[in-house]
């Protein structure tokens, strides 16, 4: 016979498959790394992993194991437990934002409705991830596609919402807002 797990069960499984169906899952980058020991190398693989649910929340990840798989389920799981809440103004960004992280530089620019995203590699996974629909990008300084997926993660995390924003310059809401979404009395 064989023994029952405790804790899972098919209604467990159920909503544990569910919860993962929802996430938007990338692989960014995958690299070889060396170790070097006494009788040569030893190779590694480590993959940068961006989860999000399309809805203002994302995560990143890193894994590192001797198989891709391996190393791709521990940055997924990672990933997961680290996801955070982005400020989104529906399908864009609320304001402009510039991030530095080590030498990589991103910048960040609502755009208007159908524009897109304008953005390649990692700044495009983590965008897409987070359920940004439109936007404008500018990658500048190093290339690393890790250090540039920690820099757009740091600067979605440095947005401020619409209404915080103009709380904190003491100005009325319309003003901040782009030209896109205001509404004119007349």
């Amino acid at each position: 016979m064989a023994k029952q797990q405790r804790g899972r069960g098919p209604v467990r499984d159920r909503e544990v498959m569910e919860e993962r169906e929802e996430l938007d899952e990338r692989v960014v980058n995958i690299s070889r790394v060396a170790k070097v020991i006494k009788g040569g190398r030893r190779f590694a693989f480590r993959v940068t992993v961006v989860v999000g649910d399309n809805r203002g929340h994302v995560g990143l990840g890193i894994g590192k194991s001797r198989a891709v798989p391996e190393a791709i389920r521990q940055g997924t799981e990672r990933a997961r437990r680290a996801m955070k809440s982005v400020n989104l103004a529906d399908r864009t960004i609320p304001h402009a934002v510039e991030s530095k992280y080590c030498g990589a530089i991103v910048f960040l620019k609502p755009a208007a409705p159908g524009t897109g995203v304008i953005a390649a590699g990692g700044v495009r996974a983590v965008l897409e991830a987070a359920g940004v629909r439109d936007i404008l990008t500018k990658s500048k300084g190093s290339s690393n596609p890790l250090n540039v997926v920690r820099a757009t993660m740091q600067g979605l995390e440095m947005l401020k919402g619409a209404q915080e924003q103009a709380d904190r310059r003491g100005q009325p809401v319309e003003k901040l807002l782009p030209f896109w979404s205001r509404t004119y009395a007349k």
